[in-house]
C-alpha cells in the first residue's frame, strides 16, 4: 500500500523543495528513487543521516529506494559545498567501500527481502567507467548548453570574484556526470526520482533536464534542508571531527554522547527527523520535555533510538552504563565491563600517569599512587589528609590509607582509576 510520503515528509521538517507533480506522480504507484553516497570512506558519517532517513521513508512509505555509491563522481569533487578536489581511489579500494556502506545502510533499508520495493545498491562507477570522453561529450555534454549550467549557484558562487578558489573543468562537468547518472537510472531501472540536500537542487535538475532532452520523459526532484544547530555550529561534528557510523570510528559510547548532549531546540527538532516514533509520541516526548526539562526527556530518547538503529541494544545498554559510571553511583564491577575503547572515551581528558608491571606485582602503597608515583595529588601529606577524610577512591570504592594496588585492580588489565571528590578523576595507565 502506498502511504503520501510527501506529507509524511513534511510534518518532520524534511522537505525544502518538491519539484511540482512530484506528490501526485508518487501516489499513483510505486516509483524508485535515489539518492548518492560519497565512497571515500569506508564509513558514512551522521551527515549522511538524512538522505539515509528520506531513503528509508521512502521505502516504508511502500516505494522503492536506489542507492547510489558515486565512485565515479566521488573521484571528481562535487563543487556546490566543497572547496578542494578529491584524490582519485583504486577500484579495489572503491569495492571495499562500497560493501562498507552497503553493510551500514542495511540497518535502515532492507535490500534482502522478495519484497517488490526492495532497496538496490547501484554504483555509478560501473557505467562511467567504459565511456570515452569524446562519447560522453557528444552523447550527454551536447544536450546541455553551457548558459545553462552556468547559471546553477554551485557553479555561480565557485566562479565569483568573490571565490579565490576559481573551478576546475574537472568540477564544472560534475552536474553533468551527476545529470547523466539520473538519466541512466531512469533508463536502466525507471527510476523517475532523484533526491538530495537542497544545496543538490542545481544537480538534480540537470539530471531531469536531460531526461526530458534525451529520453523523452518526465524526472522528479525532491530535496530536504540542510541540518543547522541552533548554536549555528556544524551539524555532525564533534571537537573530533566527523561523527562516523562505524563504531570503530566513533565508538557507540562518544556516539550516545553527540545525540545526548544536543540542546532542547535541536532535540526537538531532530526527534522528528532521525528517528521513525509516529506524530503523537513525537508531541507527547516534546510535551514531557517541556514540562520538566531538566529530565532531558527528548534527548533520551533521541539517543536511545538512534544508537539502536546505528549500532545496536547491547551497544546502547553499554553506553547508558558508561555514562552513569561518570555522573551515577557506579561500582567497580562496572568499569570493569567496560572495553578499552569505552574507558578512554569516559574518561577522555583525565590526566594520566604511567606506571609500570613492576609495581602492580609488588603492589602499589595507595600514597605513592596518589603522589610521587602518580602525581595526582602534590604531596605524600595532601594524599595522607586526604585519605584520613576518606575522599580517594580507587575504581569507586572508597579506600584506606592501607590500601595497596595489585593486578586485581586493573580494569582491561590495563588501567586504574583514582578519585578525589565526586570530579576529580585521574588514571593509572601500566605500561
Amino acid at each position: 500500500m502506498i502511504k503520501n510520503f510527501v506529507e509524511e515528509l513534511t510534518w518532520r521538517g524534511m522537505i525544502h523543495t518538491v519539484m511540482p507533480g512530484a506528490e501526485e506522480h508518487l501516489m499513483e504507484s510505486m516509483r524508485s528513487a535515489y539518492v548518492g553516497f560519497d565512497p571515500t570512506a569506508d564509513s558514512l558519517h551522521i551527515g549522511n543521516l538524512v538522505p539515509i532517513m528520506l531513503l528509508a521513508h521512502y521505502q516504508r512509505c511502500g516505494h522503492r529506494p536506489v542507492a547510489l555509491v558515486g565512485g565515479a563522481t566521488g573521484m571528481i569533487g562535487d563543487p556546490s559545498g566543497k572547496s578542494n578536489e578529491r584524490n582519485l581511489l583504486d577500484e579495489k579500494t572503491l569495492r571495499h567501500n562500497q560493501e562498507a556502506i552497503k553493510a551500514q545502510l542495511a540497518h535502515f533499508l532492507d535490500f534482502e527481502s522478495d519484497a517488490q520495493n526492495a532497496a538496490i545498491l547501484v554504483n555509478n562507477y560501473d557505467w562511467m567507467k567504459d565511456f570515452s570522453f569524446l562519447e560522453f561529450i557528444r552523447d550527454v555534454g551536447k544536450h546541455i548548453t553551457v548558459n545553462y549550467m552556468m547559471a546553477k549557484d554551485s557553479v555561480k558562487n565557485r566562479i565569483s570574484s568573490e571565490s579565490s578558489e576559481g573551478m576546475s573543468f574537472t568540477e564544472f562537468t560534475y552536474q553533468l556526470v551527476q545529470g547523466y547518472d539520473f538519466l541512466h537510472l531512469y533508463k536502466e531501472k525507471n527510476c523517475t526520482i532523484q533526491m538530495g540536500g537542497s544545496d543538490q537542487w542545481g544537480n538534480i535538475t540537470t539530471g531531469t533536464e536531460l531526461i526530458r532532452r534525451v529520453g523523452g520523459g518526465k524526472g522528479f526532484a525532491i530535496t530536504c534542508p540542510l541540518i543547522t544547530k541552533s548554536d549555528g555550529s556544524k551539524f555532525g561534528k564533534s571537537e573530533g571531527g566527523n561523527v562516523w557510523l562505524d563504531a570503530n570510528r566513533t565508538s557507540p559510547y562518544k556516539f550516545y554522547q553527540y545525540w545526548l548532549n544536543s540542546s532542547d531546540e535541536d532535540a526537538e527538532k531532530y526527534i522528528k527527523i532521525f528517528t521513525f516514533l509516529e506524530e503523537e509520541a513525537i508531541k507527547s516526548l516534546i510535551e514531557a520535555h517541556k514540562e520538566a526539562p531538566h529530565l532531558r526527556v527528548l534527548q533520551k530518547r533521541l539517543a536511545e533510538e538512534i544508537t539502536v538503529m546505528v549500532h545496536s541494544k547491547e551497544d546502547l545498554d553499554n553506553a547508558i552504563k558508561a555514562s552513569a559510571i561518570l555522573f551515577g553511583k557506579s561500582t567497580s564491577d562496572d568499569l570493569k565491563q567496560l572495553n578499552e575503547q569505552t574507558f578512554l572515551d569516559v574518561f577522555d581528558g583525565v590526566p594520566q600517569t604511567e606506571i609500570g608491571q613492576s609495581d602492580i606485582e609488588n603492589g602499589l602503597d595507595i600514597i605513592a599512587a596518589l603522589a610521587e608515583k602518580g602525581g595526582f595529588l602534590k604531596s605524600n601529606g595532601e594524599a595522607r589528609r586526604a585519605l584520613k577524610e576518606n575522599s580517594i577512591s580507587v575504581n569507586k570504592e572508597k579506600v584506606k590509607e592501607d590500601y595497596s594496588i595489585t593486578a586485581k585492580d586493573l580494569i582491561n588489565n590495563k588501567f586504574v582509576l583514582l578519585q578525589r571528590g565526586k570530579k576529580n578523576y585521574f588514571v593509572l595507565r601500566l605500561v
